[in-house]
């Protein structure tokens, strides 16, 4: 039987390894946000010849003009929103004259400024949203495992259910910190909807392995809890690795065809599923095993 517990330390250590460039990124230079967050300009135009094949050449007309751009989305046949940094009324008529020298008649659906206040907001309400999560996860674990076998506590299990969520939560927040460095990756509202959803993935995996550990709890009482453990990870690592397979093939898809409006969120998603289901595997269980053994001795 393959010895997973055993190796506990080193998987402690590989994550340790992957999430300590992130956080060193992170105090050194934060994160590259966008315009859902500091403020700036809406543009929603319409123009019968752009289309995908052509945005970067839009894109490169806003930023000659010293304008940038955060991100485009399409909103209806032939229209498109251009999120970019604030610029005035004058640089905006200049830029829809250009729009309209190159590719025909240009029609402006919406020009609106989206304040710092806004943003702040958004900000705010992004970092209670994973707190609320990580709080009503603890609490639902800790109720659904209160049948657990004694000597054990659903508190626990719980509490490790967050702890494998915050490693997800970090690696993708502090990679996204050194690609906003490096790479002009800028965090929007996307971002923070596949963050949630990566937590919500992540403990998914975890609530699997966990049951099943519940589960051989009351089948093998005779059994050491690091046993228990390995036993259960060993019994649910092929159905959470064909799972996370199905999921990454689908994503792998959307980023091949979805465009460049959602390229970045679905990248998120990509790392962070992939990073919830090592966590899962290789650190929500083994640190029970580990919290165990110090309150034992």
């Amino acid at each position: 039987m393959i010895d997973i517990m055993g190796k506990k330390w080193l998987y402690f250590l590989i994550s340790g390894l992957i999430i300590l460039p992130g956080l060193v990124s992170l105090l050194l230079f934060g994160v590259r946000l966008s315009i859902d967050f500091t403020g700036g300009n809406l543009l929603e135009i319409q123009n019968n010849s752009i289309n995908s094949n052509n945005l970067d050449s839009v894109k490169k007309i806003f930023t000659d003009n010293g304008v940038e751009v955060g991100s485009v989305s399409r909103t209806s046949a032939n229209a498109y929103i251009f999120r970019t940094k604030e610029f005035n009324n004058v640089k905006n008529e200049k830029i829809k004259k250009e729009i309209t020298g190159k590719f025909g008649e240009t029609k402006e659906l919406r020009f609106e400024t989206v304040g710092p206040t806004i943003g702040k907001e958004l900000e705010q309400k992004a970092v209670m949203a994973v707190f609320v999560a990580s709080l009503m996860i603890i609490l639902y674990i800790a109720y659904s495992f209160r049948g657990i076998p004694k000597p054990y506590s659903s508190f626990k299990f719980g509490v490790c259910a967050v702890v494998a969520l915050l490693h997800d939560v970090l690696f993708l927040v502090g990679l996204f910190s050194l690609l906003g460095h490096y790479f002009k990756v800028e965090i929007d509202a996307l971002f923070v909807t596949a963050l949630l959803t990566v937590i919500g993935f992540s403990v998914h995996d975890t609530i699997v392995v966990f049951d099943r550990i519940r589960e051989n709890l009351r089948r093998m009482p005779g059994k050491s809890f690091h046993f228990v453990n390995n036993e259960s990870i060993v019994q649910t690592i092929g159905r959470s690795l064909s799972t996370t397979l199905t999921v990454l093939f689908t994503l792998s898809a959307l980023l091949l065809f979805g465009g460049d409006t959602i390229c970045w969120f679905v990248v998120a998603l990509l790392i962070g599923i992939t990073s919830g289901t090592y966590s899962s595997i290789f650190n929500a269980a083994p640190l029970l095993v580990v919290w165990e053994e110090k309150e034992k001795k």
